[in-house]
């Protein structure tokens, strides 16, 4: 499949299937969007008489660029035919490891943000913490499950995972001792809004944690419109120091700073731009999902705002790097020769197979989303997957799955969406959240033509 933009004044041919991309000139822009539904020469014909004031335009030029795309097609580079639908379900369906645990060792938060999924830390139900018990059976429940799997992956997540901090070292302790005996590599991840970060706590998570969430919406306004604790003050003058230093600490790498946008701030780039001046130099910023009618839903209207958001982000990060102050957006991270295997593309995330959260009890859910829904319970880390019908519905969630997504030319970078998501908006993990699918697709636009950029100023 081939998808065709332009953006930045760039023209992008993209063969969705092998990952081709191709910044060609208006004239075989044009021959591309026709090649496979004229013949040749009808194609030249239409050429000739649309760039009749271009005399430039011969019909031996027009020839040989379609030589030049037969030469595309022939190499597998251009209008590649997709074979990848029967590997996407068996591979899912052949798949019996479980790679990776969320656990939510904190079902309370310091914080009361209105827009919180997970209800300011509950989860919908009772406030908890983890005990270390539950917690030493759950990376037991994850070795057991890992099959010849080395790298485990295990995030600290809430609620605010600071306020069981004494367990999180622990546990931390308690994998490193196990992982040799099972021939294992732990891999932690900590997610913190960083309202009680101490120098300590600093130091432990930059010594153990792979990777760090830090959670801020951008500008002071605006992240504390949302972000306050529950004496409804805001969070930004505590945690940006606190991020500070954490980051100067860590050398800069293996972190975030992630925020999320709704309708009251659609020009989130600025809250972007804002962080980097701050110098954050990892970055993300996540769509609100939330029911429609709430203040801060994000409504069609904002569409457009949005994918001019995203424009602007694009080029002003073009722009910062030529200028030797660049910085990361997570959904623009886009690696073209060595990028995700096809395997990952296709089947996703894992949750429910491969991937599971795992409350203050020990009861598993197929990720953070999801936790606290009864019908999505699929057991507990002592006695193992029980609801494996459940677990089967989610083998099938794939790429292509959907019928909106077999024939969708960015579902091999999507890989069919989230399945939460997709289950909040339509009641169904089946279903497709269409808003965050369009959100997406420009988001890969971009990303992509970031790509061009870049090659273009290596030439």
């Amino acid at each position: 499949m081939v998808h065709q933009y332009k953006l930045n004044g760039y023209n992008i041919v993209l063969d969705t299937v092998s990952g081709s991309v191709h910044a060609v000139d208006e004239v075989a822009y044009d021959i591309i969007e026709m090649y496979k539904s004229e013949s040749k020469e009808r194609i030249v014909e239409i050429i000739l008489d649309r760039y009749a004031d271009s005399p430039d335009v011969t019909r031996e030029d027009i020839l040989d660029c379609l030589e030049d795309i037969a030469a595309l097609e022939e190499a597998g580079k251009l209008f590649t035919v997709d074979k990848y639908e029967a590997l996407a379900r068996d591979y899912k369906n052949n798949s019996k490891v479980v790679k990776a645990l969320c656990l939510h060792v904190a079902h309370t938060c310091n914080l009361n943000c209105s827009y919180c999924f997970a209800s300011q830390g509950k989860y919908h139900g009772d406030r908890a913490l983890m005990s270390l018990e539950v917690g030493k059976r759950a990376l037991d429940f994850l070795v057991e499950n890992s099959g010849t799997r080395r790298n485990l992956e295990v995030d600290f997540f809430g609620g605010e995972p600071s306020l069981n901090f004494d367990v999180v070292k622990a546990l931390v302790e308690y994998a490193r001792e196990i992982e040799g005996k099972h021939g294992k590599n732990f891999r932690f991840t900590y997610t913190t809004n960083g309202m009680v970060l101490t120098d300590e706590m600093i130091d432990f998570v930059n010594r153990e944690m792979h990777n760090v969430v830090l959670s801020l919406d951008g500008r002071k306004e605006i992240n504390d419109h949302f972000r306050r604790d529950y004496s409804g003050k805001g969070s930004y003058d505590t945690i940006v120091p606190n991020f500070k230093r954490l980051v100067e600490k860590r050398g800069g790498k293996g972190y975030y700073v992630r925020g999320t946008f709704t309708h009251n701030n659609v020009d989130f780039t600025n809250d972007l731009f804002h962080m980097a001046d701050l110098g954050f130099t990892e970055l993300s910023m996540e769509p609100v999902v939330s029911p429609p009618g709430d203040p801060y839903a994000l409504t069609e209207e904002d569409l457009p705002k949005l994918f001019e958001q995203y424009e602007i982000l694009a080029k002003e990060m073009i722009k910062r790097k030529r200028e030797g102050r660049p910085f990361t957006f997570y959904h623009y991270m886009l690696d073209l020769k060595h990028g995700p295997c096809i395997y990952k593309r296709i089947t996703g995330c894992g949750s429910g197979t491969e991937y599971m959260a795992v409350t203050p009890w020990g009861e598993l859910f197929p990720c953070h989303q999801f936790v606290g829904d009864p019908r999505y319970s699929l057991g507990n880390v002592f006695d193992g997957i029980k609801n494996t019908e459940v677990q089967d519905e989610f083998r099938t969630c794939n790429s292509y799955s959907r019928p909106e997504c077999r024939d969708c030319w960015a579902n091999l970078y999507c890989s069919g969406g989230c399945a939460a998501n997709a289950y909040h908006a339509t009641g169904s993990i089946g279903g497709v959240y269409e808003y965050g699918c369009k959100l997406f697709k420009k988001r890969i636009e971009c990303a992509v033509m970031m790509q061009v950029a870049e090659a273009v100023d290596d030439e």
